[in-house]
């Protein structure tokens, strides 16, 4: 968006929170910057500055205001390739996934060069790569500092900084407060048990949790997710970076709404403080809370038939991505040409045979999905034999491969036309496949399987061609209108 501060004043004044991480507002006269539902008094106009990022304005010389918490700001989803391309950047950033590493690898790992990485990012939020993950690391730990009962040491180590003194030092450079000083005075709030780890993550309301958790619930995989009580819970496993793949972090999440907040809590098992920002980053995009809903549900309800009537019924749908792509990926193509049950039962086989014990304190959750490193080099023959044609089960095996070998990447905002043809390539994925991974793995707004037979049905269409023609009116949010199709009759 561009920033233009008279429209930012009036949402900062409004505290409109269809523009909460959208911009940020610094006070020159307090150095503090905000968010705009800030609950405080609003500022003079002329004392305001308005940033694109956290790391802009902390770059300007700002800290981050104690009472509206800037680190817990949604999210942007985009459909435009340069900001989808920033966002893809800052997700590798925010993850650590190439710490160590450098730019040259993260321009490598999105097929793009170094400079033009650069001027993308510098565009969508006002800084260098370099000055975004430092103030993302700094957040994280304020963030630790505030919710969690972790030692100062911990917080530290688990922000990504590699030593307390340093840790120490840009904190207090950057915040004007000492790590101590902050956990003594948020001590009222009360710091959880270190057992667990409790964070909020904001979104823009409204958010349609019912249909969301339902719809995780009628695909959830036995022993590695469920839906209980109106939580969702889930195994975890995740390999820290520069750690073999055996010595991966278990442990389990569980999401749930936040009473009197538009936010979802999510505790996380103190066994995974080592690898939490890939952990909070994959929770965002499963439960897609970068979205706007009033600009989807704007946009969808001026159809005149049948779509335009879900639209508005239920403003609050979102697109659930995916925690880990593999395991979607997974389930997409078992899910081929049969129903979300068996899919469910065949991927759930699956688990069972190959999945890593995890200790969790579900009775239905006991062991977490195996990686496409542990299923690439498997003969075909012991997937087939769990209950789906040896076609198929090789089309797992090389998608595993792809995924293992870093042909493709499953993650949000990965390219798009690169990704898609790639997936054409492999055996045994078609268009519906390819489809739907991008509208959950890729969280791509605008992916449309438009074979898909509950598209069909909704639309009492027979012709995919058709409904190809018909939906180009509901672009770019092709996805949110096939989750309002698919909503309407309950079935995928």
């Amino acid at each position: 968006m561009t920033l233009d501060a008279d429209t930012c004043y009036r949402a900062l004044r409004a505290r409109d929170a269809r523009f909460d991480g959208r911009f940020f507002v610094a006070v020159s006269s307090t150095r503090i910057y905000c968010r705009p539902v800030c609950t405080v008094k609003p500022p003079r106009k002329e004392n305001c500055r308005f940033y694109p990022s956290h790391a802009a304005a902390e770059s300007a010389g700002y800290r981050p205001c104690l009472r509206c918490r800037p680190e817990l700001a949604p999210g942007n989803a985009s459909v435009d390739a340069t900001s989808r391309l920033a966002q893809a950047a800052a997700g590798l950033i925010e993850d650590r996934a190439l710490d160590g590493d450098g730019m040259d690898a993260v321009a490598s790992r999105l097929g793009i060069s170094d400079r033009h990485l650069r001027r993308a990012f510098g565009a969508q939020f006002g800084v260098s790569p370099v000055e975004f993950a430092q103030t993302q690391r700094l957040l994280l730990a304020k963030r630790l500092l505030t919710d969690t009962a972790l030692p100062v040491t911990e917080v530290a180590f688990a922000s990504g900084f590699g030593s307390l003194r340093r840790f120490n030092a840009l904190f207090k450079e950057r915040y004007r407060l000492q790590p101590s000083r902050l956990r003594r005075h948020m001590k009222a709030s009360g710091a959880r048990a270190e057992d667990v780890l409790q964070f909020e993550l904001a979104y823009r309301p409204p958010y349609d949790w019912p249909a969301v958790s339902g719809f995780l619930a009628a695909r959830a995989i036995a022993g590695v997710e469920a839906v209980e009580e109106g939580r969702y819970r889930r195994s975890v496993r995740i390999a820290a970076e520069g750690r073999p793949e055996a010595a991966a972090n278990t442990g389990w999440i569980e999401v749930a709404p936040a009473p009197k907040k538009p936010a979802l809590r999510v505790t996380v098992s103190a066994s995974l403080a080592k690898v939490l920002p890939p952990v909070l980053s994959r929770v965002k995009a499963l439960m897609d809370l970068a979205c706007n809903p009033v600009e989807v549900a704007h946009a969808l309800g001026q159809d005149r038939s049948t779509l335009g009537v879900l639209a508005k019924r239920k403003p609050g749908l979102r697109v659930p991505g995916a925690f880990d792509g593999f395991e979607v990926a997974v389930r997409a193509i078992v899910g081929q040409q049969v129903s979300v049950a068996a899919a469910r039962t065949i991927a759930g086989r699956i688990a069972a045979a190959f999945g890593e014990p995890v200790a969790t304190p579900f009775g239905a959750i006991d062991r977490a999905f195996p990686s496409a490193a542990m299923i690439a080099h498997l003969p075909y023959g012991l997937i087939a034999r769990l209950g789906m044609p040896g076609a198929r089960a090789k089309t797992v095996i090389a998608v595993a491969r792809a995924l293992a070998d870093g042909t493709i990447a499953l993650v949000p905002n990965a390219d798009i036309d690169a990704t898609l043809e790639k997936l054409r390539a492999l055996p045994g994925v078609g268009e519906w496949t390819a489809q739907y991974l991008a509208m959950r793995a890729l969280a791509w707004p605008d992916a449309f399987p438009h074979t898909d037979l509950g598209v069909l049905r909704a639309l009492g269409e027979r012709d995919p061609k058709r409904v190809l023609a018909r939906a180009e009116a509901w672009r770019p949010w092709r996805a949110y209108a096939v989750m309002h199709l698919w909503n309407s009759t309950a079935k995928e």
